[in-house]
């Protein structure tokens, strides 16, 4: 097919970082850009002169575009990427996917039923230090995987329609599942509404995964400094991926806890052990230049995305059982597998 010709709706927060890859690649076109907010498309418009402009989606959508990338706000995620669809256009959709469940397995469906390609923007799946983890933790390089937890707060970007939960886990929870390649068994939430008592500004909750393993989020806009790190723990090897970092953003740690062979007791059934710290060389490259690639490649060749329509369902079903949990009281919610 000709490359692909792109519509991108919302030139807020996101979009002018989507607009600025998209418009980068040399296989597609940036052909449109929507926003219902006149200043946005004038800022647009300066800065993608050859771009069109359209204040209505609707417009959009009839004009020569067969590819959408959403970046609007969540709640309006399913009703623009299911308009999208119907008009047979391929939708790239920043996270989450959807609001509940029901409403990500529709997109799946639909998005099935016409052939057309559904990708999720979870971008943390195409960063070069959340794919070295996996590669040690799939070669079993830190031993037996103990448990994970995940820090990602800040002071701001306060919300009010949707709570720390829906606005900046999805990223840990699809970091999580890619790491582990399996769905939780059940998860525990618990949260608090400080700033207008509508949504939760601070979310802690816990995934359990089969064999005992224990992955831990604290999602929240409401805390003193800006944090983005994860925190993987075995029984060989540890590691602490810190997105913040100028530099050394991966360290995997040879350190690790043994048991003694002989049965003793006391503190000396344990012996500890420390080496050195290894910092992998990574290449440098833009996670969301490589997303907005894939996009690109599974149109033109039918491939699959790394962040498919399933893999964003998958983040939703965690996100709706922990939401339950929030509701809930901390009561433990199952996962669908």
């Amino acid at each position: 097919m000709n490359q692909p010709r792109i519509g991108l709706i919302g030139f807020g927060y996101w979009g002018p970082n989507l607009a600025r890859n998209f418009h980068a690649l040399p296989h597609c076109d940036l052909t449109s850009i929507c926003d219902a907010s006149s200043e946005r498309r004038a800022k647009a418009e300066n800065i993608y002169r050859s771009t069109r402009m359209f204040a209505s989606f609707e417009a959009m959508l009839a004009s020569d575009i067969d590819s959408v990338a959403i970046a609007t706000p969540a709640r309006s995620h399913f009703a623009l990427a299911q308009a999208a669809l119907r008009a047979g256009k391929h939708v790239f959709v920043e996270k989450p996917l959807a609001m509940s469940i029901a409403e990500a397995e529709a997109l799946v469906e639909l998005a099935e039923r016409l052939g057309l390609v559904l990708m999720v923007g979870h971008v943390f799946e195409y960063n070069p230090a959340v794919q070295h983890m996996k590669e040690l933790l799939d070669a079993g390089a830190i031993g037996d995987l103990y448990y994970l937890y995940s820090t990602r707060v800040n002071l701001g970007r306060v919300q009010s329609d949707i709570n720390a939960l829906w606005s900046i886990a999805p990223h840990d929870v699809s970091i999580l599942l890619y790491l582990l390649g399996q769905m939780p068994e059940s998860v525990t939430a618990r949260g608090a509404r400080y700033l207008n008592g509508n949504v939760e500004d601070v979310v802690f909750f816990t995934l359990n995964f089969a064999e005992d393993v224990l992955a831990h989020v604290h999602a929240s806009w409401l805390d003193p400094s800006k944090v983005r790190r994860v925190t993987v723990v075995g029984s060989k090897k540890m590691i602490i991926y810190d997105d913040l970092a100028a530099e050394g953003k991966v360290k995997v740690y040879n350190k690790g806890v043994i048991r003694a062979v002989d049965a003793q007791y006391g503190e000396y059934q344990y012996r500890l052990h420390s080496g050195d710290i290894a910092i992998p060389k990574l290449p440098m490259i833009e996670p969301l230049r490589a997303e907005c690639q894939d996009f690109i490649d599974a149109i033109v060749t039918g491939k699959a995305p790394r962040a498919d329509g399933r893999n964003g369902l998958r983040v939703v079903r965690v996100l709706e059982a922990a939401q339950q949990s929030l509701q809930q009281n901390s009561r433990p919610i199952a996962i669908e597998a």
